[in-house]
């Protein structure tokens, strides 16, 4: 694949460093005989995630870690899994940013992208300094102040920010035209932007500027046990396996920043809601510590239950199993 190679753009076949010298063909020789010995089609195992891909791709960036790992070492000398893949303990979710990044050196990223430094950081450890500068630069273009159009929408801040009237505040009328209406009566569209949408008000700002978002959270989680023949004396209770977060996607990363798993929903913007995202640790009483702390209170909980015997499980005679499935519902005001 020498030619893929060299169509990229890479030097010398992009895994092969110039030899000097009249060692050039010798040196040569032995790297192209260590790249003959990966498959053209790469397996990875990135903390869980598996991904495909071509040699050619995850060598793209002569010097980065992929490059030396993919083009200077043998096979045999990387960690595999269990089913043979080359892996590598990072990040499964972002690695996916990273691959697209290797494949055509763009950066693109989905709108409301929440997690650019922690993208940093990955590149940063693959060695990618283009990927990892502009990240940064994204980063400071986004730390920069926004302000609110009149129609609700975000802007980067150019100049002094003008009180929205009529939107955020009541608008005070003027002279003698107001037809004997008070001046703290509020505007007829203090409720709705005019483009008819529902306005943004401090406190449902996206950055939150204006205070803590108000708002509820769900937690669920389902669980099991068994009881023989001896009822509670030989109670056998199964742990919580997965603990399941409903809501605003906002609110949730709030809460639980980094112990959120959103593998089975990621890139959901955050205003938006979610009931796929869930906890990497399995005590409630965890979460709910990190939901008092947010400021939340429980309003309700719910729990339903079912009942099998032991052999429709394939457990003994005399067991019934029950399994249940609970919620707690926290708000916010």
């Amino acid at each position: 694949m020498a030619l893929a190679d060299s169509a990229r753009g890479l030097p010398n076949g992009g895994g092969v460093s110039p030899a000097a010298g009249s060692g050039a063909a010798g040196s040569g020789a032995a790297a192209a005989s260590g790249w003959s010995s990966f498959p053209e089609i790469v397996e990875l195992n990135v903390g869980g995630q598996v991904y495909v891909t071509r040699r050619c791709t995850v060598v793209s960036v002569r010097d980065s870690l992929l490059w030396r790992m993919f083009s200077q070492q043998q096979p045999s000398e990387l960690p595999r899994d269990s089913k043979g893949r080359f892996f590598l303990d990072r990040d499964g979710f972002l690695f996916r940013y990273i691959l697209d990044y290797l494949r055509d050196l763009q950066l693109v990223l989905p709108e409301h992208f929440p997690e650019r430094s922690r993208l940093q950081r990955e590149a940063e450890y693959f060695q990618l300094p283009d990927l990892a500068r502009r990240l940064a630069q994204a980063r400071a273009a986004a730390a920069r102040p926004a302000a609110l159009h009149r129609d609700g929408s975000l802007c980067a801040e150019e100049s002094p920010p003008q009180p929205l009237l009529g939107y955020l505040e009541a608008e005070p009328l003027e002279g003698g035209g107001g037809g004997g209406a008070s001046a703290s009566a509020p505007s007829p569209t203090a409720s709705r932007s005019p483009s008819g949408g529902p306005l943004l008000t401090p406190s449902q700002s996206l950055d939150g500027a204006g205070g803590r978002r108000s708002g509820y959270i769900t937690i669920g989680y389902r669980g099991s046990y068994t009881i023989g023949r001896e009822a509670q004396a030989d109670a056998k209770f199964r742990r919580v396996a997965r603990i399941t977060v409903c809501g605003k996607t906002a609110l949730a990363k709030e809460v639980f920043g980094e112990t959120l798993n959103e593998s089975r929903d990621p890139d959901r913007p955050p205003e938006r809601y979610t009931a796929r995202y869930y906890l990497k640790f399995n005590f409630l009483e965890q979460a709910f510590d990190r939901l008092s702390e947010a400021g939340f209170r429980m309003a309700a909980c719910s729990s339903t239950g079912t009942c099998a015997f032991g052999p429709e499980q394939g457990g003994p005679a005399e067991d019934k199993i029950w399994t249940s499935y609970t919620e707690y519902v926290f708000c916010r005001d």
